[in-house]
Parts: C-alpha cells; structure tokens; sequence
C-alpha cells in the first residue's frame, strides 16, 4: 500500500495546537522532531554528553516538525489539501510504501568486520561463509550496536586478545556486545553490569541470541560508583575489566578498579572525547597504570592499560 508522507514545519510553542487540529481530521498518528524536546533531553541527561553524536545535534537544530499520513488516493489528497487551506500553512508530501516505514531503516546497518576474528551482524543479516566468529545483535535506540567508534575500538583490542578461558568483568554493559565478543572470543565468563534497568532485556536476549548461557554471562543492575553492596557483590579475580562509558564515569572507576582484578590485570576503558583525554590518562597513571594501547578513532579515544 502507498501513503502521502506530509509534513509541516512549525515551531516548539505551535506544535500541541497544530496536532489538536489535525485530530479533529482523524489523524492521531503524528511524528514528532522538535530541537526543544531533544535539548530537554540532553539537560537531563547531562552524564551522556560525551557521547552526543555531533551530527544528529545538528540535524535537531532549529527543527520542529510534524508528520503525518494519508492513503495515497483521491480521499488522501482530498483531506490534505482541506488541511492545507485550513492551516494556510505550506506541506511539503511524498510517497511512501509499506516496506519503507518497514524496511528503509534496515539500510543503515551493515556487516562490521572487527581484527581478524569477529563479524558483527544484525539479526536480520545472512551470514555468508566465514572463518570470523559471528556476534549478531538486534538494533536498538538505548545501547551499542558497534557502529560507534568507541565500540569498535573496544573490540579491536579484544580481537588482538589471547582470551582463553579469561573472566572479564563489563561496566556499563548496555547491548552486552562488548561482552558477548569476549565470550565469542573464548572467554570463560563475563559479568556485565548496567545503571540502566533495560540492559537486562537487551543485554540477555543479545546473548542468548548467540547461544550464550547464563552460566557463561550474567549480569547485575545498579550504579558501580556509589553502591558499595553492588560493588562488593561483582567479587573479584578478573582477569579483565571493560567500561565503555564516558569521561566522567571512566575516570573515578579507574580509582577502585584494581579490587575487581587479579593481581595483573587490565583495564580496557572506551568513550572518550578528545577534550577529556589528557584528563583520563593522568587518572590512570596516578592509579598506577602503564597505559598499552591508546587508539584513537574520528574524535573518541579508548586505553587498554595494565592494572
């Protein structure tokens, strides 16, 4: 089937009245893009700043727009161009199918070859004849999927890793992508922890997507740097600690990290704009770590440091 996408640019202030008056020619279903509810957004979330994608900043700014949609036929057109004398406003329209509100977004997501051993895939994707190890993911809007630079670099590292039967602890686990890698990658465990109750869901269901047992990963809900008990109950004996975050959490965790590891171990830490690197690395020097690898991708750092 085919519909008229329409569209009607507005501002913050305007757009609970224009949607009032597009209710009363039966449209509820309504798309919203408005740059004042995306800052709003970002004032109380203030800890995610970091990892603002600078592009999408961009794509909000100034915007207010409403969308909506009719069938495409003489009754769809017919009810737009009596909302457009109505509003006396300029709608701009297009035609869409099904398959695009279904499918189009599929577009943005392609295979991730990661070293020389992993193949990040989305749940849909077909996976020709590899040698990689294959981590399939299913996309979502809260957690990592590894497009993002700091993921990626995260799971190169990994990739270099001789992780055989090593036990790996994952602050700020989100997706769980980092962790089921590791497990991929041969991994005896992983302990993931998140701050955010809708990791678990994602998180359990990523691995149990990648026949990953809960004896193999398990995972814990609740902020590593103010809940003692939490903390206490990660136990101890890592052979590595992941934590790919921001600046802010980075540089405090790398002040109790070592309680986690074994005697040697290692701290791999992702999510790092370029105006907080110098500050990371003296936090993890002053915590007595020798910096291995730092890569840097794009404007994001990430260190692997021995413990």
């Amino acid at each position: 089937m085919r519909w008229i996408e329409a569209a009607i640019n507005t501002t913050s202030e305007e757009i609970d009245a224009l949607c009032e008056k597009l209710s009363e020619y039966g449209i509820q279903g309504v798309s919203i893009e408005d740059e004042q509810d995306f800052q709003n957004f970002l004032e109380q979330n203030r800890q995610y700043w970091d990892y603002v994608d600078s592009d999408l900043e961009q794509r909000f700014r100034g915007l207010s727009r409403i969308k909506f949609y009719l069938t495409d036929d003489e009754s769809g057109r017919k009810a737009l161009r009596e909302i457009q004398e109505t509003l006396h406003r300029e709608i701009t329209d297009r035609i869409v199918d099904d398959a695009d509100w279904e499918n189009s977004w599929k577009s943005w997501y392609q295979p991730i070859p990661i070293g020389d051993r992993l193949l990040v895939l989305t749940d849909w994707m077909e996976a020709d004849q590899t040698t990689r190890s294959v981590l399939r993911l299913t996309p979502g809007l809260a957690f990592g999927t590894g497009n993002h630079a700091t993921t990626k670099m995260c799971l190169e590292v990994l990739d270099s890793l001789e992780l055989d039967g090593k036990n790996v602890l994952d602050l700020g686990c989100g997706s769980g992508i980092l962790g089921i890698a590791a497990l991929l990658l041969g991994c005896k465990t992983v302990t993931g922890c998140d701050i955010d109750p809708n990791a678990r869901t994602a998180a359990e269901g990523n691995a149990a997507m990648n026949h990953i047992t809960n004896e193999r990963f398990s995972l814990r809900i609740g902020n590593v740097l103010t809940d003692e008990g939490l903390q206490k109950s990660l136990g101890s004996g890592y052979d590595l600690v992941l934590a790919n975050i921001v600046a802010d959490v980075v540089i405090p965790i790398s002040g109790f990290v070592r309680r986690f590891l074994k005697a040697e171990g290692y701290f791999l830490c992702s999510g790092i704009i370029d105006g907080r690197a110098e500050e990371v690395e003296a936090a993890l020097r002053a915590n007595g770590m020798t910096i291995l690898r730092h890569l840097h991708e794009e404007e994001w750092n990430c260190y692997y440091a021995k413990v």
